[in-house]
Formats: C-alpha cells, structure tokens, sequence
C-alpha cells in the first residue's frame, strides 16, 4: 500500500516537471537549459550560460596603473576645477592637499617634499589674486638642494605672480611659470637644482573660446613616479 502511494507520489511530481517545461518551451523559453540548469546547480540565463565577470585593473599608490621602481616616488596631482572643487596632491598613496583634508587655498597649492627620503617637509597655499607675492618668495627663496616642489592650481594662479617668482619656478624645471595667466590650470613637480626642464608639467590655458566652464578652463590631472635622488656627499 505505502509502495503504491510513493509511486502516485513520484509520477505526479514527473507530470508537474514535464507540464512546467512544456509550458516555458511554448513562452519561448530553453528547456534544455533549464533542465542543465536543475542538474548542475547554475542560474538560467535567457538561454546563456552566466558571464564570469572580468577583473578589474589593479591599481596602485595613488591610483596608479602600474607600479613604481624601487626608489622611486609614486605620486598623482590634480587642478581645481574653477572656483568650486578643490586641488589635489597625492603622494606614496597619502593625500597631501585635498578639499576633504580643509587645507586647500585660492591660487597656487604647494607641498614641499625631502628629495632624498620622500619625507614631506611643508603644504601651504598662496592666494595669487588677492594675497602678497612676498610669501611666496619667502617660501621658495631659500629652498634646499634636492627639495621636491609640487604645484597645484585653484582658480587663479598667476595675477599676483612677478618676475622674480616666474624665475624662481623656471628654476625648479617650470617651462610654463613664465606664461603663466589669469584663471590658467597648471600642475607641476620640479625640484631645486635640476639640471633639465622637468618632464612633470602640464598648464591649460584659460581661453573663452575653449574654456569647459564659464570663465575656466577644464581641471589637468598629472601622475608618475618620480626618482629620489641619492644623499649628497658631506
């Protein structure tokens, strides 16, 4: 008798089964993928078998795409977008200078960093429209051999800047400090006593015609490594 009632039991639990796959079959489903997917477990996909999802790109200090050489300092600076967001410096996967950290300022955002040891020595803001150039130049006069120089802009960079300051970046490696104008984005890492023009420079020109918000141009975002260089003999 129990025999009997197991048997009833199974048969109608086949009937159910082929009566569900005929009917997806007949709304344009797969029955055969459904049926693997009953037998090993895995979703139904339309039809499909499920995409393995791709990995994503590694990323490294600062946001990176590849590593940096030993003895080398892995760094990412970006502009201020107009008036509105803030500068950043990020170095060794540290940001030094962001809106976040409250530490930006109008005109020319600057960390000072030991060339040598990749230890930061200072950040301070220097407020190019409405500030006194003399600050900068107290800050970049007596600059050690070797200093790291990281530049970012915000808003507007050069008004207040003269001659004397214009050099003293062209010093550092700057080939745009000389052109630099109104409302220009600009990034740059120079250092004191470089012998060629730095290859980490970037300015975009404030232009209406060309600007991507009214009365800005667009922000530049600049990143690398740069090589520390070795002790000076004493």
């Amino acid at each position: 008798m129990r025999f009997a009632v197991t048997l009833r039991a199974v048969a109608l639990v086949l009937l159910l089964g082929f009566t569900w796959l005929l009917a997806n079959s007949m709304l344009g489903g797969d029955g055969n993928s459904l049926i693997r997917m009953l037998f090993s477990g895995r979703k139904a996909t339309g039809g499909q078998e499920e995409a393995t999802p791709e990995p994503r790109p590694r990323k490294y200090k600062c946001g990176l795409s590849a590593p940096c050489p030993a003895k080398h300092l892995a760094f990412r600076l970006i502009s201020g977008a107009a008036n509105v967001i803030g500068p950043k410096i990020c170095l060794e996967d540290k940001i030094l200078v962001s809106s976040a950290k409250n530490n930006v300022g109008r005109g020319l955002n600057i960390a000072l960093v030991n060339g040598v040891n990749g230890d930061v020595l200072e950040i301070k803001a220097f407020d190019m429209w409405a500030g006194e150039v003399s600050e900068l130049l107290k800050y970049l006069r007596p600059l050690h051999e070797g200093t790291l120089v990281f530049v970012a802009s915000f808003d507007d960079p050069a008004s207040k800047l003269n001659d004397e300051a214009r050099r003293l970046f062209e010093e550092l490696g700057s080939t745009a400090a000389k052109e630099l104008s109104f409302r220009d984005s600009w990034v740059f890492v120079g250092a004191k006593g470089i012998e060629n023009k730095s290859p980490f420079e970037q300015r975009m020109k404030n232009s209406k015609s060309n600007n991507k918000y009214e009365g800005w141009p667009e922000s530049l975002e600049m990143d690398g490594c740069i090589p520390l260089r070795a002790p000076l003999e004493v």
